[in-house]
């Protein structure tokens, strides 16, 4: 049944990024929800840390948000994803054998610097650019960053999960540019869209895979 729920989050997720550039319908935003939501449904089946389930759950309802038109929806589902990260980071830090807060590798530190880097130059080429929705944008960007962070710290058993996060994040950056920078006749725009679901549905589905597999459990 595990890998059931997984090969379900597979095909749906399949059929999401060939629904791209359609209009807004309940048809997609179904099969978008549930390509996360059976990661979650997976994750409870094999046991893994409660957190992992809800995480993931709340990934899926920012996912229907997000599939949604309007930007009331948008904000709804920045805020489902703001608490995700907000789980996700709880369930990192909660994990056993991760490094100390200051107790990482050089290229763990490198990865914190870096991390912190992005986010303070969000206000320079990123903030600017998205009008009303500066504030929430901010905030998400914080909350990103620290669960970034967080991964950071993860053992080496729970390294796919550390890859997992990382993919997250670059499909949040990638979206940013495209959302608020990028024209969408562009080229640049187009591409950018083709990247962020295989980015961010792979790093949620490494996240779970790791996490489970570091706890002992299996998808």
């Amino acid at each position: 049944m595990t890998w059931g729920f997984a090969g379900l989050g597979l095909i749906a997720a399949l059929g999401y990024q060939a629904m791209l550039g359609r209009p807004v319908g309940v048809l997609r935003s179904t099969v978008k929800t549930g390509a996360t939501l059976t990661l979650a449904l997976a994750s409870l089946a094999a046991g893994a840390p409660i957190l992992l389930a809800i995480a993931l759950a709340l990934g899926a309802l920012g996912d229907f948000y997000l599939s949604r038109a309007g930007q009331g929806a948008f904000l709804k589902g920045v805020a489902a994803f703001a608490l995700a990260h907000a789980v996700y980071i709880a369930l990192f830090v909660g994990l056993p054998g991760g490094a100390g807060l200051f107790a990482l590798s050089i290229p763990g530190w490198a990865g914190v610097v870096s991390l912190l880097a992005l986010a303070a130059s969000t206000p320079v080429w990123l903030l600017p650019h998205a009008g009303p929705l500066k504030g929430p944008v901010a905030g998400y960007v914080a909350i990103i960053t620290a669960m970034g962070i967080a991964a950071l710290h993860l053992p080496g058993d729970f390294s796919l999960a550390a890859i997992g996060a990382g993919l997250f994040l670059g499909s949040d950056l990638i979206l940013s540019v495209q959302m608020f920078r990028l024209r969408a006749d562009s080229l640049a725009y187009r591409v950018a869209r083709q990247l962020v679901w295989p980015l961010y549905w792979g790093g949620q589905a490494l996240i779970a895979y790791g996490v489970a597999w570091g706890a002992g459990v299996l998808l």
